[in-house]
């Protein structure tokens, strides 16, 4: 993918595309320590990809819509979820997060994992995920932080990547009047690149909207 197609559709309906798994299928582990004990309702995951997140929610009870940008991805995500039995649990939207409009529809969890649109637009996102929450509902977002020295692997993202990264409070101008701020954080997450385990941080904002 270059620079600029990865953050447009075509790019990832070709790599959904493919062959094989792109992401390990498990729950993001903000999610969990998030949502497990949530008294399950209706979800809402937007930029789903293959699906682990709407499953794990499904899983545990949830009524869920996972939505992204790529046909391919929500394809292969509906797939996985009727191969975990939980089809009847699971919708499926394709809309981009950049132009999402929620169209008067509301849900007890809005999420989104690792969504990066360019230039600083997750703010934006932000807001237009939030009037999507219903009273009393939950928002959470997390995503990658810009890595801040080699120890971070600075050098492993592009450009374009690194200004696509959040810290959690640089996501607060998006978030309703209505909403109080409950998480607002950097969390350590441990990876391994090329047999070389690091940390890098999960900017983790979790607000709920007063009823």
């Amino acid at each position: 993918m270059s620079n600029e197609s990865i953050f447009e559709p075509p790019a990832w309906d070709e790599r959904y595309s493919g062959e094989g798994k792109i992401w390990s299928g498990n729950p993001n582990a903000q999610l969990v320590a998030e949502a497990a004990d949530l008294a399950p309702g209706t979800a809402l995951d937007v930029g789903c990809g293959e699906g682990g997140d709407v499953i794990w929610l499904a899983r545990r009870g949830w009524t869920v819509t996972g939505a992204d940008f790529s046909a391919a991805g929500l394809a292969r995500a509906a797939r996985n979820a009727e191969e975990a039995g939980v089809a009847e649990r699971t919708d499926w939207w394709q809309v981009d997060a950049r132009s999402f409009d929620a169209g008067g529809r509301a849900f007890d969890l809005v999420t989104s994992q690792y969504l990066h649109p360019p230039e600083g637009g997750m703010v934006d996102v932000v807001r237009r995920l939030a009037a999507a929450v219903a009273p009393g509902g939950h928002l959470l977002v997390v995503g990658h932080a810009p890595p801040s020295g080699p120890s971070h692997d600075s050098g492993h993202h592009t450009n374009a990547q690194r200004h696509a990264m959040f810290l959690a409070t640089d996501l607060l101008p998006g978030l309703p009047e209505d909403f109080e701020p409950l998480v607002v954080e950097q969390r350590p997450h441990p990876v391994t690149r090329n047999g070389k385990t690091m940390e890098i941080d999960d900017s983790t904002l979790l607000a709920r909207r007063r009823p």
